[in-house]
């Protein structure tokens, strides 16, 4: 009987992981096939002059650009994978620094009552101020270099950070709490075993959210006396009047964007291993 169950148990659990690896499939066929449509229309209403061509070039030319500035550095002093680099340092830096921040500031206001009424006032005044604004006290504190361009970044990425981790503890199961207080858990002991393990679903949506901003952030970031990066390469398209290279360094920017939010996908599903997969259509 138990063998039985054992082997019932295995076949369900195959049958879920099926399932599971063709349903990754069917999405990512869909997803394909939505760039794929993008990029034709794109061309279309290029080919057929819908919009003027001194505004917009066709995917074909800017797929072009993107190949070859990996071996020319015109017209702005830069090979590609240079900019690249630069950016994606100045966006790691960033968004790590905001998240070893952010997520223990998260836990500690959602979880404390005396942090949360000695830190939220202060984080409420800062969250709605955006990013660029700190440009000037940037300037004044770290100069021009790769700190202050990753202080840009991190004050982008920081906020997104905190209110998911907060949200994310203050959504903890109430029951769950009581069990492990009538086991004679301590609070902090709470804390640790079932209120940070309740955050991690929100805690890695903030993560997500807080990359794609960072991203989206690189390119004012590095409008701080930068000579290398992708905000750098749009700036200088923008200068010389390249359309091309300001799309390609915007494709870029939303492909290493994607690849970003894909790797923390990925430390996600090992990290919430324990987590029920959703079975959807």
């Amino acid at each position: 009987m138990t063998n039985d169950s054992e082997l019932l148990r295995q076949q369900a659990r195959q049958q879920e992981l099926k399932y599971i690896k063709n349903n990754k499939r069917k999405m990512m066929i869909f997803s394909i096939l939505s760039i794929t449509a993008l990029l034709l229309i794109w061309h279309f209403v290029v080919t057929f002059r819908l919009v003027n061509t001194r505004f917009l070039e066709s995917p074909v030319t800017v797929i072009n650009t993107i190949i070859t500035k990996f071996t020319d550095i015109n017209p702005d002093g830069g090979y590609l994978h240079q900019h690249i680099i630069e950016s994606a340092k100045v966006v790691w830096v960033g968004f790590l620094v905001g998240s070893l921040v952010g997520i223990p500031l998260g836990l500690f206001m959602g979880w404390y009552r005396i942090f949360d009424h000695l830190i939220r006032p202060l984080f409420e005044m800062v969250r709605p101020i955006p990013a660029l604004a700190w440009i000037p006290i940037v300037l004044l504190f770290l100069g021009i270099g790769v700190a202050a361009r990753s202080a840009i970044i991190f004050f982008g990425s920081f906020v997104g950070i905190v209110l998911n981790t907060y949200v994310g503890v203050r959504q903890t199961n109430q029951v769950l709490i009581n069990v492990a207080k009538t086991c004679g858990a301590s609070n902090f002991e709470i804390f640790y075993k079932i209120g940070i393990p309740s955050a991690m679903p929100m805690i890695f949506t903030g993560l997500k959210t807080a990359m794609g901003a960072a991203w989206a952030t690189v390119v004012a970031a590095e409008m701080l006396s930068a000579s290398k990066g992708l905000g750098y390469m749009i700036q200088m398209g923008r200068m010389y009047g390249e359309v091309s290279l300001i799309l390609a360094g915007i494709i870029v920017i939303g492909i290493f964007g994607l690849i970003s939010s894909w790797m923390i996908g990925c430390l996600e599903d090992i990290v919430l291993k324990w987590r029920p997969k959703n079975h959807e259509n």
